[in-house]
């Protein structure tokens, strides 16, 4: 990766179509369109892979996760691969990531908590620090079947992870703020996970109705 000085003219569209991307429900699109069910209004009403795959059953849930991955990896992948510096790649990072949290076309809300966009983002800077990340995601998941525990280990690991591998102390903090807010969106599954209330993962949930 390069310095700040080979930020080039993309600077001003990348990072908008990144926010605009990463603004784009997957979940609550393809619920809406093969299911009766309002994933924001039922389970833990988020729109995130979870939630779906708990509510609409495992393949719309991975069809989410595999898009809101996509959402992510797509604009960062632009712009590791046109030469831009690290400072560049942490912005188009962060509103891509941010776009998912804050989407501006249900007005900035209802965004999910982002795990998902962030490792797509986050793949791409070090497929190395992915690994990283996603073993230490399927152990604390293992470990402690709720999805949540994984989500919030690994987001603490991610700025760690990546410093290891980047050597890059920009890409470090942008990743030290997108782990920050992924904790932030967890706030209600830390503290029901305090109060060792917060329910195990299963696939057991209500399904809907498929439409016809």
């Amino acid at each position: 990766m390069k310095t700040m000085d080979s930020i080039n003219i993309s600077w001003l569209w990348l990072p908008l179509i990144a926010y605009i991307a990463g603004s784009v429900s997957w979940g609550l699109i393809w619920t809406r369109l093969f299911t009766d069910i309002d994933i924001r209004k039922k389970g833990s009403c988020n729109i995130g892979s979870t939630n779906v795959a708990r509510l609409a059953g495992i393949r719309l849930g991975i069809l989410t996760l595999a898009c809101d991955i996509l959402k992510g990896a797509v604009p960062v992948f632009i712009a590791v691969y046109t030469g831009n510096g690290d400072f560049y790649i942490g912005i188009v990072c962060l509103t891509a990531f941010l776009g998912h949290l804050y989407p501006v076309f249900t007005g900035f809300k209802g965004g999910g908590k982002g795990v998902a966009t962030a490792c797509g983002c986050f793949i791409i800077v070090s497929p190395a620090a992915f690994v990283m990340i996603i073993i230490s995601f399927i152990v604390l998941v293992t470990a402690s079947a709720r999805v949540s525990v994984g989500s919030i280990g690994a987001s603490i690991l991610l700025p760690f992870a990546l410093l290891i591998s980047c050597q890059s102390f920009i890409i470090a903090l942008f990743a030290a703020l997108v782990s920050i807010l992924i904790c932030i969106r967890h706030k209600d599954n830390i503290h029901r996970l305090i109060k060792g209330t917060e329910p195990a993962f299963s696939f057991t949930g209500s399904k809907g109705t498929p439409k016809k």
